[in-house]
Order: structure tokens, then C-alpha cells, then sequence
């Protein structure tokens, strides 16, 4: 396919139809055409001075008024566009200057012509042929200069006089003149542009062709891959710089003849070179290798017959993931354990308790629960610092764990709040005694520093199979018992009984109250954008809900946590929270402003409507929304109580739509690794709980980095919430964290500060 096939002219014009390649062409011809103009000027500011000094002649003539200021007017701009066409750097700056300069002289020469002088005529003629034919400005510039610069000249030349029989002769030739040179302009931009074309194909076939032939040279040396060939039966033949520095030493000189010592565990050879006859090529082969100072390394190993002069070879390329499974590790067990304490979360805890729990079932054997919740750190916070509220924390964590047997399980569920799992041979009363000596033993004092501190603690027990036989119901009835335990005066143990579901009366009132408060639209999105860390553009908001209640103003979704639990709830809150982003999305559209991706948070109990992807996106399409404009938030609660089967499907959905996922709270819950390979999970969002103090918390900082690790390894954005300072912002730039957002960007605002926002925004990125 030739050059001008691939990158067709415009038929009249004869210019490239794409608009990269025709800036590409004037860009290569630029000097040239800097020369041309500056030339083009010089020749017609010397040229009008001479006939500046010619009309003198005529002094005392009424059209030699007329003539000087023209002549002069259009030297000085001739004079000008030289001195300014030094600085010209673009064909279109250039292009500025050559059309003020055709302007002042067609309007000069317009002046000049209605002398009718015996030149006047040929001038007439003869200024548009050079603004055709001379002045290399783009097509549709030449035919605008070129028609403006005849009706400006026509004008000249016969408004002053009475009607003269020639006019209409004069027109015609004009008009006749003008398609005559239009069409010649034509034809010479398409053979300048088709020699062109050709001359650039002819150049890229060579460059390729030679750097081809360098490639093929020194690819298999310098490719930063190790790369190793060896026959069949093992003995290396060569490798190559990347893998001597790799290895750490010349294979030979290791004393290594076969592939298979490099190998930990030999077998693996076989193994690989079985794939290899089976498939004919190997990807992704795990294994583990030794390197030339007695390091383990593990790596994935790809290899491919190769033949070489009639005998075939296997080249195999070998890819180190011991950081990323280090990474994976350490990302693992930040998703499984707190931070702070090093217990399990509740991800963890969830896990053991569902085990626990199918294990009594079969057996007919008892699971108790205490749910410990601190009740003076707060105040140990607001009093003794957060440093003394962390070291209270460590050590509730260290006694609940040095009381517990190594069969139960103490997690920390978050905050101030524990858990603890026994199992048989306590039973329910026996936990009750187990609860109270935690309470002793939590009262012990110890010392922080200059101060002195003690744990005060409710604690709410629940039993299998006495109040539950449902993990999630059993933690409720628990959740109950610590409610009641603090409703009775704190600091005491309390066992779930029935009676106590009268608060889940008091969560129907609040039910009722969000329903009609959705009735009402009050229920409104609040938007908090999203900031590439790099070049700090905005690239989305995410949506937050917001109670604009009659009496007690704007609540924020800790208010009405209620809604989000409910499913039916769940479902119109987030419904009526979709029709109003959509609908918000559409207005930002229709007036021009580009919100990005604007991101909704989807609740657990959401997932129990089966037609949750599909009606969002009919939502979308209603509003006339592409839905690239979405995003759904989704936190690891999500993989809890349900099938993954039924969760991936609603998230597939999503994401075959153009619906990208984001997993919210990334590392505060139970979510494993397997589940970002078994989900289609676009980006990981650090929890602002890691963020907030990363640059002082080495371990808040770790995990910061394993979690950003984890997401560039899986190919993942990684954003982080609740950026609050430039420190923070720093750091996570410098490790690759693509995105953020915070109060260092901006707090949540309604949607008609969004535009308002996104002016400041450009204004400062500028």
C-alpha cells in the first residue's frame, strides 16, 4: 500500500486528509518555508520601496495621497512580518504572519489600483496569481487570501468609477482566474505532498530495514530478559549479558554444563521439557532456581523450540517474581491481619468462624462468641494521644491472646472492637466465666511511657447453637449483647437473649424514616474527586450519599448506616442514588464539562438483587449516559454470605458494560488474593486508615507499598483515600500510586461546585 493510499488527499486541496500527517508535512517543511516567506517580505518591502520612491512622481496629484500612506503601510508590514518571522517555530505562527502581511498588502494595493493607472489592471490580475501561487500558506488560507485579496482589488478598481462596460468582463476573468489558480494550487499540494509521501515511505522501509538487521544482531545480547539456549538433552550452548549478570556469573565458570543444575529441584527440568513436546511452547512455567552465590530465587520460566542451521534448540527467557510473591505475601497478610495488633481481622475471623461453626454442626458440639468492645479508648485517645490509645490496643490484643487456647481465635474487628471464637469444651456458661476474667484481666494496669493505663471493656456473648446456627447471625445476636452491656453501665459481660431484638424495632424506625426521606428526595450525591497524583488533572469524583434532613442537616452515611444494611433499602437508596449521578453525569455533559469517571459505592446487601447490573446500566442508558462514565465501589463485605458465582456475575456484568470495579477498602477486611483473580477488579483502593500517618507509621508506610506493589504487578490502578497532606501525596507518587483523593484536594460538594472546582483545577495545573 503506498504512502498517499495509506494516508488519502483531500480532493480539493490536495492536503492530507489526517490532520497529524499534514502537520507532520508543513513541521519537515518548516525551515524551508520560513526561508521562502522571509524572502517573499524582504523582496516585497524592497520592491514597494521602490515604487514608494517612484511615486513621488505624481506629488501634487490628489491619488498621491492615496498612494504614499498605501505604499508606506504596506512596507512597514512587510518590514514587520521579517523581524517577526525570526521567531516563528510553527507553520500555523508563520502562517499568522503570512496572512497579515496578504491582508495589509491587499488592502494597500486596493487603495493603489483605484488610480487606474496602466499597471492598475495587471496588478489586479496579478496579486492574487501571487497569493495562489506564491504564498505557501494551507489551501483553505490560499483560497480565502486569494478571493478576499480579488474582491478587495475589484473593488479598488471599479467602485470609483461610473459603470464601465468592461466591469462584468473584468468579474468573469477575475472569477475564472481564481478557479484556474485553485485548481492549480491543487494539483501542486497533491505532487508535493504524493513526492513527499513516497520520499517518507522510501525513508521508513529503509530506517526499518537497518534497524531490522541491528536488532536481529544484538537483540538476543542485550534483551534485559535472561535468555538461555541449550539442546535438548540440557548442555547450555550460550546466554546472554542479562542472564551472566542475572546468574551472577558465567555458567561456565559456575562449573554448570546442563540446564537442569540450575534448577533447586532437577525434576522440574523434565517437567518443563515434557510441556514443551506436549505444547510446543512453554509460558508461565513456576519454579524455583539457584543463582551462582547459593540464593533461591523463584522465578516463571518461558520457553520455545528454536532451530538453528538444521538443529533445534530450547531458548527459554527467565522472569524473577521473588518480589512479587514477597509482595503477594505481604499484601496477603495485610488483608488478613490488623496492622497494629497483628490478630486476624475480620476477614480472617469470618473465615475461622464459619469453620468453627461447620465443624460443631457436624459434630453436635458448641461455639461461643465474645464480642469485646474497649470502652475508655476514646478517651485514653483524646487524653494521652493516639500513641497511648495504639499501646492500649497492642495490649488488649497480647492478654486476649495469652488467655485463649491455640484452637480459638482472637481477631480485631476494627476500632475498639475484638472478637474471640472458643470452641468445646467451653460451652455458653463457661464463656460467661471466660468473660469476666477477661474483664479482670483487661483492668490490670500497665505502664505507657510516664503514664499509666488500663483496659476497660462491655463484652456481649452469643452461643451456637443456643441463640444462632448462622455465622452472621450469631455475630449479631453478639453485636446485641455488647449493645445491651453498654446500655447497662459498661464495663460488664452480657449473654444475648431474644428480648433484645427490640433494637432491630428501633433499625425498622430509621428504615422507615430513609424511605420517606427518598420519598422526598433528600437523599442527594455529594462529589469528591479523584487526582492523578502525576499531573494533578482531575480524572473522576466518587459519589457520596448525603441526608439533607429537615431538622438536623446535612448526615453523612454514618447516620444512616441502616439503609445500607437492609437489602431492600440498600436497593432504593442506591437506585434513587444512580438516577441522580446519571442524571448529574448528563448535565455535566450537555454543558461541556468532563467529570471523568464517576464512581458509586455499591453495599453488600445490594448484591441480593439479581438485576442490580443490568438495571444500573438501564439507568445509564436512560439518562443518556455512556457507561465508561461509571464506576462501582465495592468493599470486601461483598464476597461475604454469598456465592462468589453470584457476586462475579453482577460484577462481569458491570465490567463487560464499560463499568469499570473498583475494590474500596482495600486491606481493612478479609479479601485474598484469590479474589482479585476470581473477580474482575479494575482498581484497589488503600483504605485511608494506611494512609493517615504513613509518613511517621513505618508499618501504615509497608503496607502502603506492598498494596501499591501488589495493584502495578497486577496491572491495577491503585488509588488511595484520604490524603490529607502534601507528605502523603509525595509518597505515594514516588512509589506509583496513580491516584488520590482527600481533603488536600477537596472536601465533598454538591454537583454545581463541580464546575466551579474543575476551572480551579485546570487553572492550577496550567
Amino acid at each position: 500500500m503506498s504512502e498517499t493510499s495509506s494516508h488519502p488527499l483531500t480532493p480539493l486541496g490536495g492536503e492530507f486528509r489526517a490532520p497529524g500527517r499534514e502537520a507532520a508535512f508543513q513541521a519537515e517543511r518548516l525551515p524551508d518555508t520560513l526561508r521562502h516567506v522571509r524572502v517573499l517580505f524582504l523582496l516585497s518591502s524592497v520592491l514597494n520601496a521602490l515604487f514608494l520612491l517612484s511615486d513621488w512622481r505624481f506629488y501634487g496629484d490628489p491619488h498621491f495621497y492615496v498612494a504614499i500612506p498605501a505604499r508606506v503601510g504596506v512596507v512597514a508590514v512587510s518590514i514587520l512580518c521579517v523581524w517577526l518571522v525570526r521567531w516563528a517555530t510553527t507553520f500555523q505562527h508563520a502562517q499568522r504572519l503570512m496572512l497579515l502581511w496578504e491582508l495589509a498588502t491587499a488592502i494597500g494595493v486596493a487603495f493603489l489600483v483605484s488610480s487606474h493607472s496602466n499597471l492598475a489592471l495587471f496588478v489586479v490580475l496579478l496579486l492574487p496569481s501571487i497569493y495562489y501561487l506564491v504564498v505557501p500558506t494551507s489551501f483553505r488560507w490560499t483560497v480565502t487570501a486569494g478571493v478576499t485579496c480579488s474582491i478587495l482589488l475589484l473593488g479598488g478598481y471599479l467602485l470609483p468609477e461610473k459603470a464601465n462596460p468592461t466591469e462584468t468582463g473584468l468579474i468573469l476573468a477575475m472569477v475564472t482566474l481564481n478557479l484556474a489558480l485553485i485548481l492549480v494550487v491543487t494539483r501542486s499540494n497533491r505532487l508535493q505532498r504524493t513526492e513527499w509521501a513516497a520520499t517518507q515511505a522510501a525513508r521508513e522501509a529503509k530506517d526499518a530495514l537497518v534497524e531490522s538487521r541491528a536488532m536481529f544482531e544484538t537483540m538476543f545480547k542485550t534483551v534485559p530478559i535472561p535468555l538461555i539456549v541449550s539442546r535438548a538433552d540440557g548442555t547450555l550452548v550460550t546466554t546472554n549479558d542479562a542472564a551472566i549478570r542475572y546468574f551472577g556469573i558465567e555458567p561456565e565458570t559456575l562449573g554448570i554444563r546442563s540446564a537442569a543444575e540450575v534448577y533447586e529441584n532437577p525434576d522440574d527440568r523434565a517437567i518443563f521439557l515434557d510441556k514443551l513436546a506436549q505444547d510446543g511452547r512453554v509460558t508461565g512455567f513456576e519454579t524455583t532456581i539457584r543463582l551462582a552465590d547459593g540464593t533461591l530465587r523463584a522465578v516463571l520460566v518461558a520457553g520455545d523450540m528454536v532451530e538453528i542451521r538444521g538443529e533445534h534448540f530450547v531458548m527459554s527467557a527467565v522472569v524473577d517474581i521473588t518480589e512479587r510473591k514477597a509482595a503477594e505475601e505481604r499484601v496477603w497478610r495485610a488483608a488478613s491481619h490488623d496492622s497494629l495488633t497483628g490478630l486476624p481481622n475480620r476477614g480472617l475471623f469470618q473465615s475461622r468462624l464459619e469453620q468453627a461453626l461447620a465443624e460443631a454442626e457436624r459434630n453436635g458440639t458448641h461455639v461461643s462468641i465474645l464480642l469485646v468492645d474497649l470502652d475508655n479508648l476514646k478517651t485514653v485517645n483524646d487524653t494521652m494521644g493516639h500513641d497511648a490509645g495504639d499501646a492500649l490496643l497492642k495490649e488488649t490484643a497480647n492478654r486476649l491472646k495469652v488467655m485463649m487456647r491455640e484452637c480459638d481465635t482472637v481477631a480485631r474487628l476494627g476500632g475498639d472492637e475484638f472478637v474471640i471464637v472458643v470452641i468445646e469444651p467451653i460451652l455458653l456458661a463457661n464463656a460467661m466465666s471466660l468473660a469476666e476474667q477477661v474483664l479482670s484481666e483487661l483492668r490490670f494496669p500497665f505502664r505507657h511511657g510516664d503514664e499509666v493505663l488500663s483496659g476497660l471493656a462491655s463484652i456481649g456473648v452469643a452461643g451456637f447453637p443456643e441463640h444462632d446456627r448462622k455465622p452472621t447471625e450469631l455475630l449479631k445476636d453478639a453485636d446485641l449483647a455488647l449493645y445491651a452491656a453498654k446500655a447497662q453501665g459498661r464495663n460488664r459481660a452480657v449473654a444475648y437473649t431474644p428480648d433484645m431484638r427490640h433494637r432491630i424495632e428501633q433499625r425498622a424506625t430509621v428504615s422507615r424514616e430513609i424511605q420517606e426521606a427518598v420519598r422526598l428526595g433528600e437523599i442527594i450525591p455529594y462529589y469528591q474527586p479523584k487526582v492523578d497524583l502525576v499531573s494533578g488533572k482531575v480524572t473522576g469524583f466518587e459519589a457520596l450519599a448525603r441526608w439533607q434532613h429537615p431538622e438536623q442537616g446535612f448526615l453523612t452515611p454514618a447516620s444512616f448506616l441502616t439503609a445500607f444494611e437492609d437489602p431492600e433499602l440498600s436497593i432504593t437508596v442506591g437506585e434513587h442514588m444512580i438516577r441522580q449521578v446519571a442524571g448529574d453525569i448528563r448535565r455535566w455533559l450537555d454543558r461541556g464539562i468532563d467529570c471523568g469517571r464517576v464512581a458509586v459505592n455499591l453495599s453488600t446487601a445490594q448484591f441480593n438483587w439479581i438485576g442490580l447490573a443490568k438495571r444500573f446500566i438501564d439507568i445509564l442508558q436512560e439518562a443518556g449516559v455512556p457507561n465508561e462514565r461509571l464506576e462501582v465501589e465495592i468493599t470486601e463485605t461483598v464476597f461475604l454470605g454469598r456465592s462468589s458465582t453470584h457476586v462475579v456475575t453482577a460484577l462481569k456484568q458491570f465490567h463487560d458494560s464499560g463499568i469499570r470495579i473498583a475494590l474500596d477498602d482495600f486491606g481493612t477486611g478479609y479479601a485474598s488474593l484469590i479474589h482479585l483473580k476470581q473477580f474482575p477488579v479494575d482498581d484497589i483502593k488503600i483504605d485511608q486508615s494506611f494512609v493517615t500517618d504513613l509518613e511517621t507509621d513505618s508499618e501504615n508506610a509497608a503496607i502502603v507499598q506492598a498494596v501499591i506493589e501488589l495493584g502495578l504487578s497486577l496491572g491495577m490502578n491503585v488509588i488511595a483515600e484520604g490524603v490529607e497532606t502534601e507528605e502523603q501525596a509525595e509518597f505515594l507518587r514516588s512509589r506509583g500510586c496513580a491516584q488520590a483523593q482527600g481533603n488536600l484536594y477537596a472536601e465533598p460538594m454538591p454537583m454545581e461546585e463541580v464546575q466551579h472546582f474543575l476551572d480551579r483545577q485546570r487553572a492550577r495545573c496550567a
